[in-house]
């Protein structure tokens, strides 16, 4: 029976995973090196718990109940030291992954699942450096995490059955529509998203139109509610870049290959909304206007 949650990292992601857990009846502690970290993300609950009461989808006493069920820590072995699941929501890099684990692994009783919401990097690889690989399992949450329904549940190549249905079941309860996928690179949301991100981002890069005309054609053409290139700059566009690198290095397919534009703009600090501007500017001035005279071929 999981009761105690434990969420590494308090980011976008973080902070959401912890939310709905906490919104659904879950004792949560949300764990960070930063304690400014921590703080905003728990700003970020509480707004986001605001404005479900504004909407009327929850109630003001079932705020304060989420909001009570979380308490934060920035060390992971005492964070993490009575939890029935970790949900580790840290930055997209394997090395950072792996030491988490290896840490999650020492620190947690033997009966812990151990999950991790990467959007693309191999769970049998995390799995490995653990005691426990059957209980290693992906839950790839979709941004943002207290709207969006999908979970793409990702069986490592040791996971077992038990953990698997176990983890599925629990996300139903959260209220969310888990899907059960293998572990390949960028499973499948990311696997079929990003090279049609990474297309329009050669498409523009090639000049074959500019950055609002992209999204217009996918939006009203495909019925996409957000363009590709919109939706780049929320995800972010080091995160794109990370699991079009990943999923090259996986398959060692040209077709994964990141766009030379896509590079450039990461290097240039170019990231989208969390930076301020990546394909739109997003600073309080211009607020999500096109930035089109920045891009130009290499």
């Amino acid at each position: 029976m999981i009761k105690n949650v434990t969420v590494i990292g308090a980011g976008t992601m973080g902070n959401g995973i912890a939310h709905v857990f906490a919104q659904n009846g879950f004792k949560v502690t949300m764990v960070d090196v930063s304690e400014e970290a921590l703080k905003k993300g728990l700003e970020t609950i509480s707004r986001n718990l605001d404005r479900m009461v504004k909407k009327g989808d929850i109630s003001p006493e079932d705020s304060k109940s989420a909001l009570q069920n979380i308490t934060t820590n920035t060390n992971i072995k005492t964070g993490a030291a009575e939890s029935d699941l970790v949900v580790e929501a840290a930055t997209e890099n394997l090395d950072l992954k792996l030491q988490i684990f290896k840490e999650l692994d020492a620190a947690c009783p033997p009966s812990s699942i151990l999950a991790t919401n990467t959007s693309s990097i191999s769970i049998t690889h995390i799995a490995s450096v653990t005691k426990r690989p059957e209980k290693v399992i992906g839950m790839h949450f979709m941004n943002p995490v207290p709207i969006m329904k999908l979970v793409e549940i990702i069986r490592g190549y040791s996971t077992s059955d038990e953990v698997t249905e176990q983890i599925m079941a629990l996300s139903t309860k959260l209220g969310k529509t888990p899907t059960e996928v293998n572990d390949y690179p960028g499973f499948v949301a990311n696997r079929i998203l990003m090279p049609m991100i990474n297309e329009a981002i050669e498409t523009l890069y090639n000049g074959v139109a500019g950055v609002l005309e992209i999204d217009t054609v996918m939006k009203l053409g495909m019925a996409h509610p957000m363009g590709p290139l919109q939706l780049a700059d929320f995800i972010g566009l080091d995160v794109c870049l990370s699991i079009l690198n990943v999923m090259y290095n996986g398959f060692k397919n040209p077709k994964y290959a990141p766009c030379p534009l896509l590079v450039n703009m990461v290097m240039a600090g170019k990231l989208g909304v969390k930076s301020g501007e990546g394909f739109y500017d997003y600073t309080e001035s211009r607020k999500a206007e096109q930035v089109s005279s920045q891009f130009k071929r290499a």
